[in-house]
Parts: C-alpha cells; structure tokens; sequence
C-alpha cells in the first residue's frame, strides 16, 4: 500500500474541504439541512450532526464507487498502457498543482456556486444522502482542481483506486462531521480564519507539482517504500 499516495488524498479531502467559495457556506447549509438554522444550532447539535453524517455517507458513496470502478477498469490493464497513464497523470497533476499556486487561470474552476436545497423526500437524512451524493457528482468546481489531482493519481495507481478515494473522502468528511458538531461556533471561527485559505492551497499545490513529477517518472513507489533512503543509508 503505498501511503505516501494515500496522506496526499487524505489532505486533498481537506484541502477540498477549504475552499474558500464552499468553506463559508458549509455550517449554514448543514444546519439547513437538519432543518433549523445557524441561531439554533447550540440546541439541534444532534439533528445537524446526524444530517452531516448522512451528507457525508453520500458524497464517501460515490467516491468510494469511482474507485472501485477504476480498479474494475484499470487493473488488468497492459504495462504498457499504464505507463503512459502515469505519464499523462502526472502531466495533469502537475497542471493542477500549478493552478492551486495562482500562475495559471481557468474561468471554469473559479467560478462560485451557491449550494441549495430543493427535495421532495419526508425524511432528513434521506435527503442528506441524496445531497451528499449529489454534492459528489456536480462537484463545485472552485474544489475541482484537487479532485482532478486525486483522480488522476487514481488512475494511474488503479490496484488502490478504491483506497486512495476513500482517503480523499475521509479528509474531506471529517471536518464536515466536526462543523456539524459545533456549527455556530465553527461559522465564526470560518469567517475569522478564512483568509488564510490562499495559503493552504499554494502548499498543496507545490505537494501536488512534486507528486506529479514523481508519477510522470514513475518513482513514487520508490519513494513511499523508502528504497532511495535505504539505498544512501547503506552507502
């Protein structure tokens, strides 16, 4: 199992989970979907938290069956092929780690959407899932550049596919169940400190670029099983 792959999706699930056009919405929305709003949410900790980890369960869904899709996929694919996979992969992360630090623009993935609720189900937590997963397949696209990064890093590691998505799941979900617990608290403490998420993002994206070039010459497993370290050790 390589971890190095692994840390990287889950601080991608955070990472994603910071975005500064979802991060501000996020508490208001949880509470939203519990049914009670921000001003209420010191009493209904129980319903908004219970809601998030339904929202949570949808969107961990989905990606979970992307990754097993991949591996279905990917997984008997020829060496060949899966060399210019890490080839291609590579390029692409290292494109957008690129775009995280703030030196290339897309129009598309700086575009802001508002996050709303229309459903039709009696049940909250039913409709908490329907929106996690819904959340997972019309992704915001402000977060799309570290998601592109994971998928791609997927792809080209198709045998932990599975693994590495439900990496980026839990990075992403776990503040989501930790804002669901301490919402109003978590929306003043959001509104303070989110303009240091720039930060975050040009950290991730210069881990992003190393990691592309590590796929695109196919010394990652090299890297995440210590091989270089032991090799100057024994020197």
């Amino acid at each position: 199992m390589n971890l190095l792959s692994l840390g990287v999706a889950f601080l991608g699930g955070l990472v994603s989970f910071l975005s500064p056009c979802v991060l501000p919405l996020i508490p208001g929305f949880l509470a939203y979907l519990a049914g009670t709003s921000l001003s209420e949410a010191q009493s209904k900790k129980r319903e908004i938290f219970l809601n998030s980890l339904f929202f949570v369960l949808g969107f961990s869904a989905v990606f979970s069956l992307l990754g097993v899709l991949l591996n279905s996929i990917l997984e008997g694919a020829a060496f060949e092929i899966l060399v210019w996979l890490s080839r291609v992969g590579g390029i692409i992360i290292i494109f957008f780690g690129i775009y995280l630090m703030g030196f290339i623009k897309i129009p598309f993935l700086e575009k802001e959407y508002k996050l709303t609720v229309k459903t039709k189900f009696k049940s909250r937590y039913l409709s908490s899932f329907v929106f996690g997963s819904a959340f997972a397949v019309g992704w915001t696209p402000c977060v799309g550049a570290v998601l592109g990064g994971i998928l791609a890093l997927a792809a080209t590691q198709p045998g932990v596919a599975f693994s590495l998505l439900f990496s980026y799941s839990l990075g992403l979900g776990i503040p989501f169940l930790i804002v669901g617990l301490f919402a109003a608290p978590a929306a003043e403490l959001i509104k303070r400190y989110s303009k240091w998420v720039k930060y975050v993002n040009f950290v991730f994206g210069l881990l992003l670029i190393w990691l592309g070039f590590l796929v695109f010459t196919q010394s990652l497993s090299r890297i995440a099983n210590f091989e270089l370290l032991n090799r100057l050790l024994l020197k």
